[in-house]
């Protein structure tokens, strides 16, 4: 493994170290909010000890990018592929439009996590929230999947206006309170099917926040998905 001192880096500097070295897993410390870190990236290894800074994974096509302390704005915007873990806390826009990849917080994420995320095909972008979301979780959300874990038992884990304009994907909330339904989103209990959908997902949160898996998946859980291919269409005129 490769390590490197960021303390004095910027983020294009940063950048440059991951695409020359040679060594697939690699180690900054002392990194605090230099922007862009592994945007493109392709299968390296990369682990970030301090706080990764805006549009981090942005346009991560795969590999790996882990954080261990917190990250800014736009985390994984526009991602394609790969993973990315969190340990702490993420700000707003986390997962903005994403196509592909997995996004895993341990904590919590600010306003519009989520949004006018899509899928295509066998690709489908998972973001999984282990604390609670701020306003706007899911707005436009066209595809993919959403998993709030809420760690904590947070009464209500979602902010205002979740699920704003949904028309694609789920939303799949861990809460003893039934979320209320959205124009054009409807709200039920989650079921079988849905537990086999997330298992995956949620079984590699588990490991990632050394949490008992059969614990977080047992609990009382709602999902949140568009009522039909098109909830929308009323709202559109035929030119």
């Amino acid at each position: 493994m490769a390590i490197y001192d960021a303390a004095s880096l910027s983020g294009r500097e940063i950048n440059e170290i991951i695409k020359k070295e040679m060594d697939a897993k690699i180690t900054f410390t002392g990194v605090n909010g230099q922007r862009f870190i592994c945007d493109g990236m392709k299968d390296k290894l990369v682990t970030v000890d301090g706080v990764a800074g805006n549009a981090s994974g942005a346009y991560m096509d795969s590999g790996e990018l882990s954080v261990i302390g917190n990250a800014q704005d736009a985390i994984g915007d526009t991602m394609n592929g790969g993973r990315i873990f969190i340990s702490g806390r993420c700000g707003d826009a986390t997962g903005y439009a994403m196509r592909g990849g997995e996004i895993y917080v341990g904590k919590d994420v600010g306003y519009r996590a989520g949004i006018h995320m899509k899928e295509y095909g066998d690709d489908k972008p998972v973001l999984v929230i282990g604390g609670i979301a701020g306003d706007f979780l899911g707005e436009y959300q066209a595809g993919g999947l959403i998993i709030v874990v809420n760690t904590e038992r947070a009464a209500c884990p979602l902010g205002e206006d979740y699920a704003a304009g949904m028309h694609g994907g789920k939303i799949v909330v861990f809460t003893d309170c039934q979320p209320a339904p959205r124009a054009g989103v409807q709200v039920r209990e989650v079921a079988a099917r849905d537990i086999k959908e997330i298992e995956e997902y949620m079984r590699r949160f588990c490991t990632f926040a050394s949490l008992d898996y059969s614990s977080e998946i047992s609990r009382k859980a709602y999902v949140l998905e568009p009522m039909g291919r098109n909830p929308y269409k009323r709202l559109y005129v035929n030119n």
